[in-house]
């Protein structure tokens, strides 16, 4: 049973650590605004997740190998979002928001701000069910850790997934908030706002195209 678990964490960390549309976005929000503000999303993404993983180990992979034409609409509208995402990314002013303002004025302006542009809990959510990423990361451990036909083995996959990928996420947006003590400077986060909103809908057009066209796909 150990080693079952020890391979779920193992499994659930390489998915959720390794770079992808929603790590890239939690990465650039936290460096514009801090963690703290971002972790509505990081919320979202997290639960939008679980809620994803649990629905395809209890039947909804079998349901889209029945209609695979929603699979592609999934494709195509998830593509969409991380472009806009990406887009909103790349268009950032690069003015990460630290709360320390005298003026009670201000504050409520900048928080304002703030709050129009920092993704929250629903695009978390939504983003997870639409990022191929995640599907492919919802089938694979889903076909890895159904052999035994055993329910509970599931349940406890889904769980794991859940601490793993909310830590992961978590690391993340703490790197975005300590990467703003070098990016503050100059026009070093205006220029990372631009590479990372252009990465972003870079991989993700990519991930669409090689969804529609790519023989062996870089995904699996």
């Amino acid at each position: 049973m150990l080693a079952l678990i020890i391979s779920m964490i193992s499994f659930s960390l390489s998915m959720s650590i390794s770079p992808g549309p929603v790590n890239l976005t939690i990465l650039s929000s936290s460096m514009n605004y801090g963690v703290k503000p971002v972790l509505a999303f990081i919320s979202g993404a997290t639960f939008g997740f679980t809620l994803l993983l649990a629905s395809v180990c209890f039947g909804l992979y079998q349901f889209i190998m029945i209609y695979p034409v929603l699979l592609n609409v999934i494709s195509l509208l998830g593509t969409a979002l991380l472009v806009w995402i990406g887009f909103n990314i790349l268009m950032a002013k690069g003015e990460r928001i630290t709360g320390d303002i005298s003026s009670t004025e201000q504050s409520v302006s900048s928080e304002k701000s703030m709050t129009a542009q920092v993704p929250g809990f629903m695009q978390g959510a939504l983003m997870q069910w639409l990022n191929p990423k995640a599907w492919i990361a919802a089938v694979a451990g889903t076909a890895l850790f159904s052999a035994s036909q055993n329910p509970k083995i599931l349940v406890l996959f889904i769980l794991i997934y859940f601490v793993v990928c909310y830590l992961s996420l978590w690391i993340w947006g703490v790197a975005g908030e300590l990467l703003a003590a070098f990016l503050n400077t100059g026009h070093r986060a205006r220029i990372f706002n631009i590479v990372m909103g252009l990465v972003l809908i870079v991989i993700s057009l990519h991930m669409c195209w090689t969804h529609f066209y790519g023989q062996n796909s870089p995904y699996n």
